[in-house]
């Protein structure tokens, strides 16, 4: 009875996620890698989007896009393992330490001071990572095709492989996002959000909450690393680079805060602003990019997510009965 709630959404994810595998089948290769970028950037922005529904924005998950992507590819490159999935694991295992580790400290902080404390962690992994020649320096290092569960693709598949999983992986972490965002702890967030204060007088502990959040963004942002390093074979410490988060917060502003699907068609819609700017506009994709940025602001201030719950809310209210008044009067 508890699982009939999230009965729609898992039909709708299965569905979504089958007719991608399907329609993978007749992309080409250079969308192949668009949607398999699009996806992980999507993955690694839920987590952003799981931390603003707490209240606190992180300007540096590339802190453990870094220590996701870095972990899955010496794995690949030092300890021998191949399989896709297990390094999928190994990087968002070792990105979700390293988010409990500083989660409580950043847990303490509101406002700026957590977004630029995020920041700032993430540069110092990147002064690390640019001066440690063991693991490549400022160059990084190559890391070779993996293989699916044992099973070694051939060349003409192999693109299409890192895609299929890239989509299963989404869909499976989409749903789970939906149901946490709907559980009591999700719920909490959106409370701290509003007023922290009256949560703590309610019994709930705001610094816990925010710690697991952030370990969860953690996890996803080190999932996320691991399914780039595999579409590209290279990485490097640009992966902690302020610019690289600065990313993920420009997807997580288009996509707002109100729900989980949004985010991946602002994550979709950055790759194709990017690519076709890259294309068209070499020398000022940048401006492109600002100006798309700009525009959501101004006409979509709460994000691509808001177009869907306004009208859920709207249409709740027009479902809602009408409450009479002590005088008689309908009241909507």
């Amino acid at each position: 009875m508890t699982s009939r709630p999230f009965l729609p959404a898992a039909l709708a994810t299965s569905a979504t996620v089958a007719a991608l595998l399907a329609a993978g089948l007749l992309m080409p290769r250079w969308l192949l890698f668009l949607g398999t970028i699009a996806a992980s950037y999507g993955i690694v922005t839920l987590g952003i989007v799981l931390l603003m529904r707490s209240g606190v924005v992180s300007f540096g998950q590339g802190l453990v896009y870094a220590a996701g992507g870095y972990v899955a590819g010496l794995a690949h490159t030092r300890l021998g393992i191949t399989d896709a999935v297990l390094l999928m694991l190994v990087g968002g295992t070792a990105a979700a330490l390293a988010g409990a580790v500083v989660g409580p400290l950043l847990a303490r902080y509101r406002g700026i001071f957590f977004s630029m404390l995020t920041l700032a962690l993430s540069m110092v992994l990147y002064g690390a990572l640019v001066k440690s020649p063991a693991i490549g320096g400022s160059d990084g290092f190559n890391v070779g095709r993996p293989t699916m569960l044992g099973w070694t693709p051939p060349e003409a598949y192999a693109d299409y492989s890192i895609y299929a999983l890239a989509v299963v992986v989404t869909g499976i972490v989409a749903f789970l996002a939906t149901v946490y965002f709907r559980s009591a702890r999700g719920l909490v967030s959106l409370a701290i959000r509003d007023n922290d204060l009256r949560v703590e007088y309610l019994g709930a502990s705001v610094q816990a909450a925010i710690a697991v959040n952030f370990t969860l963004a953690a996890a996803l942002g080190g999932i996320g690393g691991a399914l780039t390093v595999m579409a590209l074979g290279h990485i490097d410490p640009n992966f902690a680079y302020w610019t690289t988060s600065g990313e993920f917060v420009f997807v997580a502003i288009l996509s707002g805060h109100h729900g989980v699907v949004a985010v991946f068609i602002a994550s979709v819609l950055l790759e194709l602003v990017r690519s076709f700017s890259s294309l068209y506009f070499p020398h000022m994709w940048q401006f492109s990019l600002g100006l798309f940025l700009l525009l959501v602001i101004l006409f979509l201030p709460r994000g691509i997510g808001s177009l869907w719950s306004k009208r859920a809310a709207t249409a709740g209210r027009s479902r809602a009965p009408a409450v009479r008044s002590a005088r008689g009067e309908a009241v909507p």
